[in-house]
């Protein structure tokens, strides 16, 4: 692996990491009782991992112009692979470090709350007192609580495929576009542009069948219907699902850059 492959494999693990850690913000919203406010960080890392995806985009063609540019067009296919690794790799220790991101997005709660100021927020958590207090929320799941994830409740198996397609969806889209134009070099660009409908389709996915059983779970643990901890359970499973969709982009990889370079050349 060279250095730009590896910073490749490195943005697209910093950006499925802050993914999978996201949804311990809405955990720690329900421990503090600050929802309004959980969501706001929610938002504001799926921003930010929406935005560093922005940048993906471009490292991943300039791949594919140096391979072309020096003939190694043939392992592109492996570069691919790799990144697609590299997300998955993410989101697994993203699950790992949902109690840490709990602790974590607590006490940026509690300290907006002081300080109203998202810059002095910031700049809190590199300072010696942000250090310390992230340095004492880290934390792995305990075994009593792997224990319970035996069975599912909480939420049903048709919001998790449903988030493993849109999952898959969103890791390869950009990637199988920009291999499709690989594949076929006349619709190069006709081909890159497909990636939005392919994000399209698993944003509305995301917001239309997944975010709403979210809210709706939040609600419930804040008027008391739901257990705390059956809340936490389904975030992690959601999490998992997250992890599925990753690994199921491997096999739909291949077969989606075909696809679309197929439609680039027909539209």
């Amino acid at each position: 692996m060279d250095s730009k492959l590896l910073v490749i494999c490195l943005l697209t693990a910093g950006i499925n990491l802050i993914g999978a850690l996201a949804y311990a913000a809405r955990i720690a919203g329900v421990r503090t009782g600050r929802i309004a406010m959980s969501f706001a960080l929610f938002n504001i890392l799926v921003l930010v991992s929406r935005t560093a995806n922005g940048f993906l985009g471009p490292f991943l063609a300039k791949r594919i112009e140096d391979r072309l540019a020096d003939g190694g067009g043939e392992a592109l296919l492996g570069d691919f692979r790799l990144v697609l690794a590299s997300a998955s790799i993410a989101v697994f220790v993203g699950i790992l470090l949902v109690p840490t991101g709990q602790r974590l997005f607590a006490e940026a709660i509690g300290y907006f709350q002081r300080s109203r100021s998202t810059a002095k927020l910031l700049i809190h958590s590199v300072t010696p007192g942000g250090l310390s207090a992230i340095r004492h929320s880290v934390t792995l799941p305990s075994l009593a609580n792997l224990r319970t994830f035996r069975s599912l409740q909480g939420i049903g198996w048709g919001v998790l495929l449903a988030n493993v397609v849109a999952q898959a969806l969103l890791s390869v889209g950009v990637l199988a576009s920009l291999y499709a134009g690989y594949l076929n070099p006349e619709f190069r660009v006709t081909a890159s542009q497909l990636s939005a409908v392919i994000n399209g389709v698993a944003t509305i996915l995301l917001f239309a069948l997944i975010d709403p059983q979210i809210s709706v779970m939040t609600d419930d643990v804040v008027e008391g219907r739901v257990d705390a901890a059956l809340f936490r359970r389904a975030i992690v499973w959601i999490s998992i699902s997250r992890l599925a969709g990753t690994l199921l982009a491997q096999a739909l990889f291949l077969p989606s850059a075909m696809a679309i370079a197929w439609v680039a050349a027909r539209v």
